[in-house]
């Protein structure tokens, strides 16, 4: 199977050719690993490739054979590295598989290697020091998002058609958007985090996946969710698998569309184009929209003061507990600037201070809520601007502490973290572009807890609306731009 031939073809379709017998599982895995090296050079993407162990009968999944790449995050596979992009974790190698990974396998990806990622997740740019920057297949100059902006880039640039993703403050819709791909959050208790963790970042963490298509994500959600033993959180399994929803038509849903974001961030003028535009498709299919105002049920910066809370807090204690496990200090030469920062902060935050973070945490998801009582869905910008060029992101990091860090996070992305703090689905769907640049823009759709279904039947509509998966950016990996 040659590369141009490859990169024409989603996961599903790529299982669909192997069940048939027209191609072996051997050939598409030989065109993903030839897509990565043509690529990877100019992107700086996939940080390592490994021999595949694991060889599914073609047809035994819907996605049996498909070439996969995992996160340098949130995921462990036994006897391979997990680093997390930080030179503190530098050459780790996991013992065991995650009940993730575990799923990965049954669902029969062939997992070839891990993707870049921002020092401990903690950015929603991927320019770790330990691995350099991952950028944006559609301009080079820009980022590719974080923090799976490497999962991002190598699925826009051709390398794998669908990748893994983690997402706690925006981390898997904010690359989607950047790249021009789907992407879809999942309620909170999903898919599972263990066995090492019950929760990550206190419920705000979740996994899921980044591809071309949005039949890709449905069906590897469909793979991967349900809860293991020992999960604190549990989401009621939706009645028929994500893959149908897909194709069912919506129905004519009350969309709210929120165009300005909490805590007074203007959007763009690209941006606020393509929101119009977003919203004239979604009339035009039957859809009834209406600008709103959404309460969060705290002021901005009480909710941005938890967060930082919470996550400095988790940062803290994840890196006192490596640091002590691999013998290694805690300080400039294994840690960056804004993680530093993240850890003093997080430090000093009280057992107080953080249970009232929590509380925080539920009268966000109270109120939000209460806005899905009256709408089926709510429309915003995924961020409010295009990619920005590299080293923008992290300029002035030094001066900045555990709090002006998130401020920061949370003033480049403003409409994600929200639906991270009450645990509801959200997607980043690729509906339109700048119209000057090129650059692809994401709109993100949110629905009340539990109901992917109706995110996938709205994404598959636009999708047959308004296809696509067939723009490709300038790093392509079948040739052509």
């Amino acid at each position: 199977m040659r590369v141009s031939e490859y990169v024409r073809h989603d996961a599903v379709g790529l299982a669909e050719l192997m069940a048939r017998g027209e191609v072996s599982p051997a050939e598409v895995e030989a065109a993903a690993r030839e897509a990565v090296r043509a690529v990877n050079p100019a992107i700086d993407a996939v940080v390592e490739t490994w021999p595949a162990d694991d060889r599914p009968a073609p047809g035994s999944t819907p996605l049996a054979g498909v070439p996969f790449l995992i996160k340098d995050f949130g995921i462990s596979m036994a006897g391979r590295r997990t680093e997390m992009g930080s030179r503190l974790t530098a050459g780790h190698v996991a013992r065991s598989d995650s009940f993730l990974m575990r799923r990965l396998r049954r669902a029969g990806l062939v997992t070839v290697g891990r993707t870049a990622t921002p020092e401990l997740a903690y950015s929603i740019t991927t320019e770790p020091v330990l691995y350099g920057p991952t950028r944006n297949p559609w301009d080079p100059e820009r980022g590719a998002g974080g923090s799976s902006g490497g999962a991002g880039a190598a699925v826009a640039a051709g390398a794998v058609p669908v990748a893994h993703a983690t997402d706690a403050a925006g981390s898997l819709r904010i690359p989607a958007a950047y790249n021009g791909l789907f992407g879809l959050k999942p309620t909170r208790g999903r898919v599972s985090l263990g066995p090492a963790l019950d929760e990550g970042f206190n419920g705000l963490a979740v996994q899921g996946g980044v591809s071309r298509t949005v039949r890709d994500s449905a069906a590897l959600l469909d793979l991967i969710r349900g809860p293991e033993p020992g999960d604190p959180y549990f989401a009621e399994q939706p009645s028929r698998p994500y893959a149908q929803e897909v194709t069912r038509p919506p129905g004519p849903l009350r969309i709210g569309v929120l165009p300005q974001a909490w805590g007074g961030r203007r959007t763009a003028a690209p941006v606020a184009g393509a929101l119009d535009r977003t919203v004239r498709l979604l009339e035009s299919l039957g859809h009834r929209t209406e600008e709103v105002t959404v309460a969060l049920g705290v002021g901005w910066e009480e909710f941005v003061l938890a967060n930082t809370r919470l996550s400095t807090a988790n940062v803290a204690a994840s890196v006192d507990s490596l640091a002590a496990a691999l013998n290694r200090p805690v300080d400039s030469s294994t840690l960056e600037p804004s993680t530093l920062a993240a850890h003093r902060y997080g430090q000093g935050v009280s057992g107080p201070e953080f249970v009232a973070a929590l509380t925080v945490r539920n009268r966000v998801a109270r109120g939000l809520a209460h806005y899905f009582e009256t709408h089926d869905l709510l429309l915003t910008p995924t961020l409010p601007e295009l990619p920005p060029l590299l080293g923008a992101y992290g300029e002035g990091a030094e001066a900045l502490d555990g709090l002006g860090w998130i401020e920061r996070l949370n003033d480049h992305s403003p409409f994600t973290m929200a639906f991270n703090v009450a645990g509801t689905p959200a997607m980043s769907v690729p509906v339109t572009a700048d119209t000057g640049t090129g650059l692809p823009i994401g709109m993100q759709f949110a629905a009340g807890y539990g109901r992917e279904d109706l995110l996938f039947r709205l994404a598959g509509q636009l999708e047959r609306a308004q296809p696509w998966s067939g723009r490709t950016p300038g790093v392509w990996a079948g040739g052509r731009s």
